[in-house]
């Protein structure tokens, strides 16, 4: 029991262990990265609360819009504890959790991601589940600037939780199909709590998504050897949905965070083709 638990510890390097074990192993790193940074954020954003002179323990809290882009940005607190623990507990480099030189590889992603995106939305509009609503009138770009570099971060974090620590620890110890079914068992089910609420359908749709979205995600990862692609596909999806379309948005605010309005039920229909694998940093 002693080895085991041993062996189980995402505080030390060792990987010479069974497979099962070592999958353990890295689950219980990504959650230690993924709750001590998520702790530390909370921890901030409390602490920016009482800096401004509001009590959040008396429910003096920020506006909605204010409280998304402070937890967008706390997410470099996440990336950072991430990347400290990948130094001082795994002893290695940020190359190897797929942070390399090639970030070209990040303008292919969210290029692969605009086109994407537009084309499952105008597909989806062909069936009427989504119904355009016009231009904004009063469109806050401000807001929008600030999202898209939200949209940036919070989409790496998840990349480098879910890729980074977990594909890329996986992939070279077990078989790939292992290696990419560990890496979305730990991206889909944090997200499941979202989707609560909802018709059962939906949200056996919802996951099928997440499922679905996870393995191109790890797919990009594989055939660029690094985050980058993923990275950019991961960002931009979300920012175009958010505030481009305003797939989620009601269309009544005085000024709008997003450019079009619409309305929406999703379905991703995703797609990618291969690209050769550049050269290693």
């Amino acid at each position: 029991m002693k080895q085991f638990l041993k062996n189980i510890s995402p505080f030390n390097n060792a990987s010479e262990m069974p497979m099962i074990i070592y999958v353990i192993k890295m689950i219980l790193a990504f959650l230690v990265c993924k709750f001590v940074g998520e702790i530390a954020a909370e921890g901030v954003v409390i602490l920016i609360h009482f800096a401004v002179g509001k009590n959040p323990l008396e429910g003096e809290m920020f506006d909605p819009q204010t409280i998304t882009l402070i937890t967008y940005y706390g997410y470099i607190i996440v990336i950072g504890i991430t990347l400290l623990y990948w130094k001082l507990f795994q002893k290695k480099a940020p190359s190897e959790m797929g942070i390399t030189k090639r970030f070209s590889n990040y303008f292919i992603g969210a290029a692969a991601g605009v086109l994407l995106v537009v084309i499952c939305v105008l597909a989806i509009m062909l069936t009427g589940a989504v119904k355009y609503h016009g231009i904004f009138k009063n469109i806050n770009f401000a807001v929008i600037l600030l999202m898209l570099g939200g949209f940036i971060i919070q989409g790496a974090t998840e990349e480098i939780l879910c890729r980074g620590v977990v594909l890329f620890s996986l992939k070279d110890k077990t078989p790939l199909p292992v290696a990419i079914g560990v890496s979305t068992l730990v991206f889909t089910v944090p997200h499941i709590s979202s989707l609560s609420g909802g018709r059962t359908v939906f949200v056996l749709i919802g996951i099928l998504d997440l499922v679905l979205i996870s393995i191109i995600f790890s797919l990009l990862t594989i055939r660029f050897d690094s985050i980058w692609a993923a990275c950019g596909l991961h960002s931009i999806w979300n920012f175009i949905l958010f505030s481009i379309f305003g797939l989620n948005l009601s269309g009544k605010d005085d000024t709008a965070a997003a450019v079009l309005a619409a309305c929406a039920v999703l379905i991703f229909i995703l797609n990618t083709h291969d690209h050769q694998k550049n050269d290693n940093a």
